[in-house]
């Protein structure tokens, strides 16, 4: 189940709202932690098994480590439980491309038909190692009601696509918290407004994307492949940071507080500040747990470049098992250390238009490696990008996804900037200084998203029709 789902939007939520604001408040996480369990197992009913042998794992590692007081046997139990985690999520996630590297190796054929890869599985797997970390580093108190912590690992509004929610940020949400209509009023309109993103932007993204990318190398031109990799470029920050703003949206119905996950990455002058924007939680995570403890910037230079191509790797890695996503990973690790040593030196001495632009490009060109099946093809593609093919330089697919898409390109590039919060933070203070003006604006907001549920609603009845197909040039 899926947030951009007709079951899920007109089924599931109001249903688990219902039981939840009817139920006493002993009964709430109980009501959620049934509700999270469901929606997990929807799609497949066994691997709900593998998620609760999870939680009881790490909630049997947690209670240990809490009681125990020596450092070496909180340290081996520590391991034990990040080794535990890893296990599982390396077995489920990596293990045939762990057999086909073997077998490409050393030439012997293993009989390994491949296990299902269950979904969210690297999310609550991180968040499940975060807890066992802050428990042993005593950032956290050990949690010894073991549904609670089965909540905070299953809790659906983050579970399918994150963002990765540290215990001790709510630790203390789980235990108690508060739904005021401020929160339902807000969380309801950061709930469309992602659910908008994924389903009008995202989507329509993808499927220029998908298309370009199915094409053979030489079937590309340089104007299709400019369309695919900008809608790729598009559908990516509009798909993830879409459903972090329907997890944070649906945290604050239930009472919780998610931290940012994106902050309009796309407006940056560097690399380095590209990640701060992209994927926040991500980031922190790598930087908290592995980045940090590998010694950081507290070491001999030449070491502070290995650990970040180690932490930069290992996050390639993280998205998916294939060579193409480390290489990814590695890509942006030689890139911010060299943006470390010398080149973000230079980059300050440039007009802001000239950094944009570099942040543009090396993006784009790391989403090709990210997007492509294989090296050939996305060397070959980025080779067409830029003219070295031997691709001519547009055909009739690139006119038609021009004039069949243009109005989608402009607004999921508009909409990339920070324009929406200036104009939030403007009619806000319209409304401070105008009472009157400002319940005008209110119930225009009003009125505008629930033209956008019924936007979304009709789209998603009938998918393959594009609402914007009669703008053409």
């Amino acid at each position: 189940m899926v947030f951009s789902s007709l079951i899920f939007l007109y089924g599931f939520l109001p249903i688990v709202l219902v039981l939840y604001f009817l139920s006493p408040a002993k009964l709430k996480n109980i009501i959620l932690l049934a509700s999270s369990l469901f929606f997990y197992a929807w799609g497949e009913p066994k691997l709900v098994i593998l998620m609760l042998i999870s939680i009881a794992a790490n909630y049997l590692f947690g209670l240990w480590i809490g009681r125990t007081e020596t450092t070496t046997k909180r340290k081996a139990l520590v391991a034990g439980a990040v080794v535990s985690n890893l296990a599982i999520l390396g077995y489920y996630k990596y293990a045939g491309f762990l057999v086909d590297i073997f077998v490409d190796l050393t030439g012997q054929e293993i009989a390994f038909e491949g296990v299902p890869l269950p979904i969210g599985i690297s999310f609550y797997t991180f968040q499940a190692m975060s807890y066992i970390i802050d428990v042993y580093r005593k950032d956290a108190d050990v949690q010894r009601n073991p549904l609670n912590l089965a909540l905070y690992i299953s809790l659906f509004p983050q579970l399918v696509a994150g963002p990765i929610v540290r215990y001790q940020t709510v630790a203390d949400q789980i235990r108690e918290r508060l739904t005021t209509s401020d929160r339902l009023v807000t969380g309801s309109a950061r709930f469309i407004q992602g659910l908008a993103k994924k389903v009008l932007i995202a989507n329509p993204m993808g499927r220029v994307a998908d298309e370009v990318f199915a094409m053979s190398g030489g079937d590309l031109t340089t104007a299709t492949a400019w369309i695919g990799i900008l809608a790729y470029t598009l559908q990516i920050y509009f798909d993830f940071s879409g459903y972090s703003d329907m997890a944070i949206g649906l945290g604050k119905l239930f009472g919780f507080d998610f931290l940012e996950n994106f902050n309009y990455p796309y407006i940056s002058q560097s690399i380095s500040e590209f990640w701060r924007r992209w994927h926040i939680s991500l980031g922190s995570w790598f930087r908290d747990y592995v980045y940090i403890p590998l010694g950081g910037n507290r070491v001999d230079t030449w070491k502070i470049y290995r650990n970040l191509l180690v932490v930069w790797t290992l996050t390639g890695f993280w998205h998916g098992a294939s060579w193409t996503f480390m290489a990814w990973g590695f890509y942006y690790g030689v890139l911010i250390s060299l943006e470390k040593w010398f080149l973000q030196g230079l980059l300050n001495k440039m007009p802001r238009f000239i950094r944009h632009v570099y942040v543009l490009v090396i993006v784009m060109i790391g989403w090709v490696f990210f997007r492509a099946d294989d090296f050939d093809y996305a060397f070959h593609y980025i080779g067409t990008l830029f003219g070295l093919a031997g691709a001519g330089l547009f055909d009739h697919s690139s006119i038609l996804y021009a004039t069949d898409y243009w109005l989608y390109f402009m607004v999921a590039i508009i909409l990339s900037m920070p324009l929406y919060p200036k104009l939030r933070h403007w009619f806000q203070g319209i409304a401070e200084r105008r009472p009157i003006a400002g319940n005008i604006l209110s119930v225009a907001a009003s009125a505008w998203f629930l033209l956008l549920v019924a936007i979304v609603t009709m789209y998603l009845v009938n998918e393959t029709h594009n609402p914007f197909i009669y703008f053409r040039f």
